[in-house]
């Protein structure tokens, strides 16, 4: 952090205007870029002690080591300018989407004569027009394979002069109209490139008139061949939009922005609606979210994302506020040449648009984890990462990662989790009932749990199992400085000497043995992600069984202490009635009925649970 005097020194020379910050740490690093109406009060909040600050904010600024201002001549200009910065910079505190430098964007070279139709990562002012951003290559391909599909232009990029010797195979499928023979037309080629940006813009209305009139003005010249193919490619264009979704004739040119977070990641979904029609969806992950509320996360993605977007719609309906909402409307209407509209629906058919997106980010998260998990490139290189930024003698193959649930030392357990090469092994995940530790001490029971794992490892006898005697090649435990130590003691204690980290959960630090400072992983690293992975199928599975440990617990401690209520009767009572609130609520007659216990037990059995 900022030496006191010098810190003072540097608040009390902050401009009083709007501007941008950029906060360093101790190797020079930029780890925060934000902007401000007034510079001088903004960046002095952050070293005030206050009670609002999140974990975060204040982790942040422990490892602020210097700092510097851009004054900027308004607030829309320090908007700007933050976006430039957070992009290129890619600071790790910092709200910010995943892998923002490659985003594809569809181009079409609307300023060759004959034009194509392609794929780039780079928006450029040569008179093209650029559409997306999408959140994947495979996203856009499909896209132009569609595309490809429906309208006659040239995919190849050689020169055109018309005296090509024969045709593509395209051109045999009447996917070309063979510019590279001089058999087109180019009046119709430029009605065929301009279909496509219709298409892409989601002005199907004018589409379709578009090519109903081609195909009647080639009708009515007997271009019969032409009008043939103008009706099938009719045909094919209504076909598609036939499939897309009827949202609402009163919304017409909308995006629809929510997202779920999970794990300091968040992912986005965004919905194009056009002409009353759900025109497609992309999904963007953030990073840097845990411990930002949701109106930054909000903030972060519509700033971000609407700069590299090339079209703003009129209205963009938000799951919750942004911070700043004039200045940023003033950005977009800068940016569209039109009125733009910010709203946060609260009921009716808006709203359940919103929920309708939040329900599908839920699952393109899920979807995405489960795809890196079953990917053996990203997997090998997580590998590979961690055996180079642990400096450990061999690749990690074999993970186990622990974790610890209760409630206040209550229904304590314990839990293995294995992953072999980046996946999985769920055969040998192992649980663990904590036997000997009382009270709350997590780090007793964690001791407890690793000694009697390691101690089944070395009695290495003939009916053991693999999962008992094959020993990790990295051991992970979700917690911080304590948790590890704890973890190393008891390695120490059987002779052991295993890599083995503490991923805390606040900020996803790794603590290593004898470091006194934590490792931070880059946040959209292969490795970065394994271990997160492994800690939250630890948390997940310790937290199922401790689930099933408190509910048995609370069925013994409400049922079997019944007098005259056995094994068989409470299995009966659970069988007609599911759970003890419905056991409680059941009057005496319809236990009689449909256990056959007897009366006087059925009424001591509802007095025992209150009913």
């Amino acid at each position: 952090m900022i030496a006191g005097e010098l810190l003072s020194e540097r608040l009390q020379a902050l401009p009083d205007s709007p501007g941008v910050y950029i906060m360093r740490d101790a190797a020079g690093q930029v780890i925060y870029v934000g902007k401000a109406v007034r510079l001088r009060e903004r960046v002095r909040s952050y070293f005030t002690p206050s009670a609002s600050h999140t974990p975060k904010t204040r982790d942040l600024v422990q490892h602020i080591a210097d700092l510097e201002t851009i004054v900027t001549a308004s607030e829309l200009e320090a908007l700007l300018l933050e976006n430039t910065l957070i992009k290129q910079h890619r600071p790790r505190y910092n709200v910010r989407l995943k892998d923002d430098k490659t985003y594809p964007y569809i181009k079409v070279t609307v300023q060759e004569e004959w034009p194509r139709v392609l794929i780039t990562r780079q928006l450029q002012d040569d008179g093209a027009r650029y559409y997306g951003p999408y959140s994947s290559a495979r996203s856009a391909r499909q896209t132009v394979e569609l595309l490809d599909r429906l309208f006659p232009y040239r995919s190849c990029d050689q020169a055109i002069d018309g005296q090509a010797r024969r045709p593509c195979l395209y051109y045999h499928l009447g996917r070309c109209l063979g510019p590279c023979i001089g058999t087109a037309d180019h009046q119709a080629y430029q009605a065929a490139i301009e279909n496509v940006c219709l298409f892409l813009e989601g002005k199907q209305e004018r589409l379709i008139a578009g090519l109903q009139a081609q195909m009647e003005a080639a009708a009515q010249a007997l271009e019969f061949e032409r009008a043939a193919h103008l009706r099938d490619q009719l045909r094919a264009v209504e076909n598609v939009i036939q499939r897309q979704r009827v949202i609402s004739q009163a919304l017409s040119d909308h995006d629809v922005i929510a997202f779920v977070r999970d794990d300091g990641e968040a992912c986005v979904q965004v919905f194009f609606i056009r002409g009353g029609k759900l025109l497609g969806r992309e999904n963007f992950i953030l990073t840097g979210t845990r411990g930002e509320d949701d109106r930054e996360i909000m903030t972060s993605f519509v700033e971000q994302y609407y700069t590299q977007a090339t079209h703003v719609p009129r209205e963009i309906l938000l799951q919750s506020e942004v911070d700043e909402a004039a200045i940023i409307v003033d950005w977009l209407e800068k940016k569209r040449g039109a009125r733009v509209v910010l709203q946060v629906p609260r009921r009716g058919e808006k709203r359940e648009l919103i929920e309708l997106a939040a329900r599908n980010a839920t699952q393109a998260l899920a979807e995405m984890r489960a795809r890196w998990l079953t990917d053996p490139h990203q997997t090998s290189a997580a590998i590979a990462e961690l055996q180079e930024t642990l400096a450990l003698d061999r690749p990690p193959l074999r993970i186990e990662g622990y974790d610890i649930s209760d409630i206040q030392g209550q229904s304590a357990v314990g839990a293995m989790v294995v992953f072999q090469n980046g996946l999985p092994r769920r055969r040998d995940y192992r649980r663990f009932r904590i036997r000997t530790v009382t009270g709350a001490d997590d780090y007793a029971m964690l001791r407890e749990v690793l000694r009697r794992r390691f101690k089944r490892a070395q009695a290495r006898g003939v009916t053991e199992e693999e999962a008992w005697t094959r020993l990790p090649d990295l051991i992970l435990i979700d917690g911080g400085k304590g948790q590890l130590n704890a973890a190393l003691e008891v390695l120490d204690e059987v002779g052991l000497s295993i890599p083995t980290l503490g991923l805390a959960k606040e900020q996803e630090e790794v603590y290593l043995r004898g470091q006194t400072e934590p490792l931070s992983l880059p946040p959209d690293s292969p490795g970065h992600y394994l271990l997160q992975r492994i800690r939250d199928e630890a948390h997940r599975f310790a937290l199922t069984y401790h689930r099933q440990v408190r509910q048995k617990e609370g069925l013994h401690s409400r049922l079997d202490d019944i007098p005259g209520v056995g094994a068989r009767r409470k299995a009966a009572l659970l069988r007609a009635f599911g759970s003890l609130p419905a056991i409680r609520q059941a009057s005496v007659d319809e236990i009689v009925t449909a256990t056959g216990i007897p009366r006087s037990l059925a009424g001591r059995i509802k007095d025992a649970l209150g009913g």
